[in-house]
């Protein structure tokens, strides 16, 4: 289970700063003005030379993977709730890094999910392992002919 946290973690951290550095980087480019070819051209052509933006999806990637170690181990109605937890680093990643204002409120919001992912882990340790029955033992019956 500590193994689980620690990934978790990392991906969680990993996951929030990809965000905030996404974002930054989304922010320093000018958005699409109309929609024509030429104009979405130009806004993608601005961002994957963005350096921030370029990090970001890096950053999204690697979250990616560790999420898709993770669901490949342990049941998916366990980690998806648990990745919540990253609502909670990159809501401070939002505050610390982008100064944005995160209003009591919406605190109040990211503990919720905090506590729900809380419980989820609690179910997840509280969980009994199945009963495993001994294998049948061989049959040494003779057959009447």
């Amino acid at each position: 289970m500590a193994k689980i946290f620690l990934i978790l973690v990392i991906a969680a951290v990993v996951e929030s700063f990809g965000v905030a550095i996404l974002s930054g980087g989304l922010k320093e480019i000018e958005g699409v003005k109309q929609v024509t070819v030429s104009e979405v051209v130009r806004v993608a052509k601005s961002g994957v030379t963005n350096r921030k933006i370029i990090l970001g999806v890096a950053l999204e990637a690697a979250f990616f993977g560790a999420l898709l170690y993770m669901l490949s181990k342990w049941d998916v109605s366990f980690i998806w709730p648990l990745t919540s937890l990253g609502f909670i680093c990159t809501t401070f990643a939002a505050a610390f890094f982008l100064h944005e204002k995160v209003s009591p409120v919406r605190w109040a919001g990211v503990c919720l999910i905090a506590l729900g992912a809380a419980l989820t882990s609690y179910s997840e340790a509280a969980k009994q392992p199945p009963t495993q029955e001994p294998p049948p033992a061989a049959s040494t019956t003779l057959h009447p002919q």
